[in-house]
């Protein structure tokens, strides 16, 4: 991989007919923003990236043979998991902390970094599952992997792992299932955040394709070390591999979104 790549790819079998992706799976940002103006410990912060995301995606990956798309760019450049449109695309305070070289910013720079970083992953994300659904024949299923702070504003937040969504429930029901039948977990139903945004990755590559799909949400202190990945990673690789063994998640059928209806056009990278 070339280490100016905006994205990764990880190889696995594409007809095994799954998808992973990590929008948020690194706190890189090019030298030429000299750390956006923040000291060096802001990207140890959630601000920055999905903390444990990156080693959990790369053991799943590894572990059930299927690819994957990870992001290599911080989420304080530009965060893939806002439609381009979106004001928040581009993040000038985020909890408390003031990014210098995002506010001022131009609108030459702001649309520099959606044609250098936005779009190129999002081409990548297209690709990977344009390549699983022709070499397996079906519709993919797509599983979105992110990871959330213990705690918000002083509130702690309860739950060990949470499932987002919009309307399309198929992936969605039998995961939450097989997570709380674990027996130790409390999971969420779209708890920290909503899953119905409009312009996300999933409402861009699935919710207006029609592909079956879920976003799962992991509490970082659970997955902010090595043994904490490992004993995620076991726990879901099999219920990754149930789900991907469902022939009805592998059909395309389009649901409405909550966020209103879909454009006229397809979203293109």
């Amino acid at each position: 991989m070339n280490e100016h790549s905006v994205f990764e790819i990880l190889d696995g079998r594409h007809d095994s007919g799954l998808v992973l992706l990590a929008d948020h799976a690194t706190n890189i940002v090019p030298e030429q923003y000299g750390r956006l103006g923040l000291p060096e410990s802001a990207f140890g912060r959630h601000i920055a990236y999905d903390i444990g995301i990156e080693a959990l995606t790369r053991r799943l990956s590894a572990q059930l043979g299927v690819p994957a798309v990870m992001s290599r760019f911080s989420r304080l450049l530009i965060d893939p998991n806002r439609g381009e449109d979106d004001p928040t695309i581009i993040m000038r305070i985020s909890d408390g902390a003031i990014i210098p070289r995002n506010h001022p910013i131009s609108a030459e720079e702001w649309q520099y970094r959606i044609e250098t970083y936005h779009r190129p992953y999002h081409q990548a994300v297209a690709n990977v599952i344009a390549q699983v659904a022709e070499a397996s024949g079906k519709a993919p299923l797509v599983l979105s992997l992110h990871s959330y702070t213990p705690a918000w504003k002083g509130v702690p937040r309860p739950w060990h792992a949470a499932v987002l969504w919009d309307t399309d429930d198929r992936a969605v029901r039998p995961l939450i299932a097989a997570l709380e039948g674990e027996g130790d977990l409390l999971i969420g139903d779209n708890e920290p955040y909503d899953g119905a945004l409009k312009g996300d990755t999933m409402y861009r590559h699935c919710m207006t394709a029609g592909i079956a799909h879920a976003l799962l949400e992991v509490r970082q202190d659970l997955i902010g070390h090595d043994e904490g990945v490992e004993a995620w990673a076991n726990r879901l690789a099999p219920i990754f591999a149930r789900l991907n063994a469902d022939p009805m998640l592998h059909e395309y059928r389009i649901h409405p979104s909550r966020t209103g209806p879909y454009p006229a056009h397809p979203i293109t990278p």
